[in-house]
């Protein structure tokens, strides 16, 4: 019989291996009380585990003035769950169920994934700890409460509007671009206004909206509230909006009346009411008619063309003036040209390309891989990877913004409070105000810094896909493979007699036009 000797397990002396953990936090609106709330979330979970021995706070993950019902909204919830699954995690804390989910289903499959990982949740108000395994029937019937009092809300929130709406004395939260909101009545903007019209002037003039985009954001003149950049789909949206005629559409859009909430078009199923005059007008009726017409003109010729999509649509990019390429025919043959230089060839010098040296280019570029990936994409994926295990230890870096940012909100409120009560004047409110912003500007850019860990993360996944569709390959390719295509290219710009093909993982490659033509 053999002779066997157990070896006890040595531990280290003074080594406490403390559980990681998380705290989530969440309010569902923007208004100052919720956001108070908020900031003490914040400013409880980053005091609670300073003098633990058995357990760490990794992170905090704050969702601000989003809502509850489907956790697709919610940006940080959604970083939680990848960290998770990453495995830099423990144990999550959160205030309630409700700031944890209010749609029962979506709360179990949570629930469960994070079982499944070996992570527990511990949710303070309902004293429930999915450590016990009898939790799960609790979480149920709470998940229940929460989804059922959501549902409530909404419903006699949405009685609400429609009443306002059919009576003509609903005025949507955020203004319209041109417009500003003063004692719950839309008033016109005077420098914004004149945008709005010169919009109109343009497009009446003959120049489409993705010229007036270009020469809106060569302006320098951004979108609003959001301050974004102008697309031609918010040029569209300014040009159909009914509201700069002093008219007002009601319920152009609902939602769902079942979790998860989702916002929809009404296309009849609910009813809509036009009230006049409403507000101060911008643009004539006449003018507005005007250009429906020619938007109604445009949309068919669009449908006409884009019916079938092809596989290049929208990939292909001008690298002279930014425009998209589009696919023509000429005598049998197709060839993609540039927007703007098939407008007017004085606009952008970009010459069409064969549509076939497009793919014969694409199969280039997969045959140099297929032959080539274990020296180009591995040793990139493996460098990234220990750059990632390096950075993971500026975690206490990230944690002190995050509760420095917590500090500087919590202050945000507290100002707004002094203000509404009349104890800070308005000059001294947005002193106060500017200050406080420009510590949150400082401390975004750093946070940006330190986070970028999760912007690898996702590329060492896509490098991953990368690596394995070019180690499946058999063999190289001969012709063009459309799904290795869909699944591996993000865009194409073409530039100096190049086709730079920007795959996941933002690599990008480039490969030579064989074959180029003139004017069609």
């Amino acid at each position: 019989m053999a002779n066997v000797t157990v070896i006890p397990p040595v531990k280290a002396e003074g080594t406490i291996h403390k559980i990681r953990c998380a705290a989530y936090c969440r309010v569902s609106s923007s208004s100052e009380d919720q956001l108070h709330s908020y900031a003490a979330q914040v400013k409880f979970y980053s005091e609670k585990f300073d003098d633990s021995d058995t357990e760490e706070l990794i992170d905090i993950y704050a969702d601000e003035g989003i809502t509850g019902t489907s956790a697709d909204k919610r940006t940080e919830f959604q970083r939680l769950i990848r960290d998770c699954k990453r495995g830099k995690i423990d144990r999550i804390y959160t205030k309630s169920l409700s700031r944890f989910a209010r749609n029962t289903k979506e709360c179990l499959n949570t629930v469960r994934l994070l079982r499944e990982l070996g992570i527990t949740l511990f949710f303070e108000k309902e004293n429930i700890d999915t450590a016990k395994n009898t939790d799960e029937l609790m979480i149920t019937i709470m998940g229940g409460l929460a989804q059922e009092e959501s549902t409530s809300i909404s419903q006699n929130m949405r009685w609400s509007v429609r009443k306002r709406m059919e009576n003509g004395t609903f005025v949507q939260s955020v203004p319209p671009y041109g417009y500003v909101k003063r004692n719950e009545k839309l008033v016109v903007d005077p420098e914004t206004s004149e945008i709005v019209k010169e919009i109109f002037r343009m497009y009446l003039g003959g120049t489409g909206t993705n010229t007036i985009a270009r020469i809106l954001n060569s302006r320098g003149i951004l979108t609003g509230m959001y301050q974004k950049k102008w697309n031609h789909k918010i040029v569209k949206y300014i040009l159909s909006n009914e509201k700069y005629t002093g008219d007002s559409l009601m319920q152009k859009t609902y939602k769902t009346e079942t979790l998860p909430m989702i916002q929809k078009r009404n296309h009849g199923e609910y009813d809509q009411f036009y009230v006049e005059n409403t507000h101060e007008a911008i643009i004539s009726k006449a003018d507005f008619q005007k250009v429906q017409e020619l938007l109604t003109i445009s949309a068919s010729k669009f449908h006409r063309e884009s019916k079938g999509k092809h596989i290049l649509g929208s990939m292909i990019k001008c690298g002279v003036c930014g425009s998209t390429y589009k696919r023509k025919c000429n005598s049998g043959k197709y060839y993609w040209c540039c927007i703007e230089h098939d407008l007017n060839s004085q606009n952008c010098s970009s010459k069409p390309i064969a549509e076939e040296s497009i793919m014969q280019a694409f199969v280039s570029l997969c045959n140099k891989l297929i032959r080539h990936y274990k020296e180009i994409l591995v040793p990139i994926q493996r460098t990234l990877q220990e750059l990632n295990i390096r950075r993971f230890s500026t975690n206490t870096k990230v944690l002190n913004i995050r509760q420095d940012m917590a500090a500087l909100k919590e202050q945000r409120h507290v100002i707004a409070r002094l203000r509404k009560r009349g104890f800070l004047d308005e000059k001294k409110y947005n002193e106060k105000l500017f200050e406080l912003e420009s510590k949150m500007a400082r401390l975004d850019r750093e946070l940006k810094k330190h986070t970028k860990i999760d912007i690898e993360d996702e590329t060492i996944e896509q490098l991953d896909i990368l690596i394995d569709c070019f180690e499946n390959q058999i063999s190289i390719m001969s012709g063009f493979n459309e799904k290795l295509f869909g699944m591996i290219v993000e865009k194409i710009i073409v530039r100096n007699n190049k086709l730079e093909f920007s795959l996941i993982s933002g690599i990008v490659f480039k490969e030579e036009i064989k074959e180029k033509c003139g004017a069609l």
